[in-house]
């Protein structure tokens, strides 16, 4: 049996919602695995806050940049210890070099940071040393994602954006179809801005990560249980439930944000357009940074 501490009990509260004790059960009953009690509370129906996004915790700036000829798209995600190195010239001039550079490569961050420097000798990886040390913050090259589109166009979207191309969420999207690279352009710049609200998990439900169709299942068939129905009666409910949910997370059944009255798919259709893929990134997305209480540490120097 695993030890449920109070820093457990604290983390999954601030992840749900739950009242302690809820919490506590939670772990207990899931032998400490904190995902497991994340769906055991929304089973139970006790969860405030089951869709919460990971905290957003690490700083810096998110890069995307389409090629000249609109084939091929990436971002790049650099990160830095606090939001004031954003605003750095030298930050911003180096992460879009880098993004330009990450263009020619195989779209890993390991091949980026093994390319030529965008300035100074040595690879992007000693660069980004020698940055470290002019500006006196830890910064590193998260993340890089690449997006092809050979038959049709990449359009790159930023929210959030601190500098041309570069802000909190960056968005690329690949359409291919009958209509202009122009039109394809604006319709997949509209898509973007879409991705970068709704953040869906995947393009289309057959791409739907097989073990989170399987949790939201499971959490489906839990709840339907709760309500003490008959088993032919809860099969229906979990079938209308996962429609519900695809609708939720899978793009082109999402109803499209700049008009509620068509699904995404629809919204393609009426472009003469396809999607071929998307890719997606937000800042700091999935990485934990230590909390300070600011008036402490003041306090504590002033102490000596």
């Amino acid at each position: 049996m695993a030890q449920i501490t109070a820093a457990l009990v604290k983390d999954l509260r601030e992840k749900t919602g739950a009242g302690m004790m809820d919490a506590k059960k939670a772990l207990v009953e899931n032998d400490g695995n904190v995902e497991a009690a994340i769906d055991w509370l929304r089973a139970k129906g006790l969860s405030k806050a089951a869709k919460k996004a990971d905290r957003v915790a690490a700083d810096g700036l998110v890069a995307a940049v389409v090629s000249a000829d609109k084939k091929t798209g990436v971002l790049v995600e650099l990160n830095a210890e606090t939001d004031f190195v954003a605003r750095n010239e030298g930050f911003q001039k180096s992460l879009v070099g880098f993004a330009e550079a990450a263009l020619a490569t195989d779209g890993t961050s390991e091949a980026l940071l093994a390319a030529p420097a965008v300035e100074g000798e040595g690879t992007i990886s000693d660069q980004i040393t020698r940055l470290i040390a002019t500006i006196g913050e830890n910064i590193t090259l998260r993340r890089v994602e690449k997006l092809e589109s050979p038959e049709g166009v990449v359009t790159n979207y930023i929210h959030g954006a601190a500098a041309d191309g570069l802000g909190r969420i960056g968005v690329l999207v690949a359409l291919k179809g009958d209509a202009s690279a122009d039109e394809l352009a604006e319709a997949g710049r509209k898509v973007a801005m879409h991705i970068a609200a709704t953040s869906p998990a995947a393009a289309t439900t057959d791409e739907l990560d097989p073990e989170l169709v399987a949790r939201e299942k499971q959490v489906l068939t839990e709840q339907a249980r709760e309500s003490g129905k008959p088993d032919n009666v809860i099969e229906k409910m979990i079938v209308g439930r996962l429609q519900k949910f695809y609708k939720e997370v899978v793009l082109v059944e999402q109803q499209f944000v700049m008009n509620p009255d068509e699904t995404v798919a629809q919204f393609l259709a009426s472009q003469k357009a396809e999607l071929v893929g998307f890719k997606r990134v937000t800042l700091g997305e999935g990485i934990e940074k230590e909390e300070s209480d600011f008036a402490a540490e003041v306090a504590a120097a002033t102490k000596g």
